[in-house]
């Protein structure tokens, strides 16, 4: 194994989930070292914000792989998510620019084997699309909630569901806006009781937070 890494194969005995690879920072050779030890194991991998060359790259060099551009989440293997798992999370978002958040937590939970569904576009701007939604909701064990501009989705959402929420502001706006961190403190600062708040487009952040709290629940 190369001496610039030394890969936590025992976090997964350790902590019930595996190490995950942040992307952005390394260069494609690097990358290329890691993903092919957990290949050489037979273990799947996950890898964060990868630039699109280096996920196109990475999909030409590793057969049977992912790449999702929108969010830079890279599989070394499709992930399987078993048939008999059913509502453990729903992953809102305020818009459509925030795909690349609820993608990256969207992916991550497949990875970690847990069933997901997606509800995009649904912000405050037009409640309507959120209140038709609500008996929906109503079905899932854990809400991911993503919103860029002023942050307002999870504080509504947080006040028509109970489930344990997470908060995600995204990067998403202009002006003050811009940079999501607005969002972030209308998120941190919400009259809505018992929401949980993750940096700013952590996606991946998020979804290990509703896997532990998944883990948590009685079978």
């Amino acid at each position: 194994m190369s001496d610039a890494f030394e890969l936590d194969f025992n976090r997964q005995e350790r902590l019930g989930f595996p190490e995950v690879i942040f992307g952005a920072s390394k260069p494609l050779s690097v990358l290329k070292d890691i993903l092919q030890a957990y290949q050489d194991k037979g273990l799947n991998a996950l890898a964060t914000k990868v630039q699109a060359d280096k996920g196109q790259a990475l999909c030409q060099h590793f057969e049977g792989s992912l790449f999702d551009q929108e969010s830079g989440i890279f599989l070394l293997q499709e992930p399987r998510v078993a048939s008999d798992k059913h509502d453990e999370v729903a992953i809102l978002s305020a818009g459509t620019s925030d795909a690349f958040v609820v993608n990256e937590a969207y992916y991550t939970l497949q990875f970690l084997g847990c069933h997901a569904e997606r509800f995009n576009d649904i912000g405050i701007a037009g409640i309507h699309r959120l209140l038709g939604k609500v008996e929906q909701l109503k079905r899932f064990k854990v809400l991911i909630v993503v919103a860029g501009f002023e942050g307002a989705l999870p504080t509504a959402v947080g006040g028509l569901l109970s489930q344990p929420i997470i908060a995600v502001p995204a990067s998403i706006g202009y002006g003050v806006s811009e940079g999501g961190h607005v969002a972030l403190n209308t998120m941190l600062s919400t009259c809505a009781n018992g929401i949980s708040v993750v940096n700013i487009d952590n996606g991946y952040g998020a979804a290990m937070a509703a896997y532990r709290i998944l883990r948590s629940l009685p079978k």
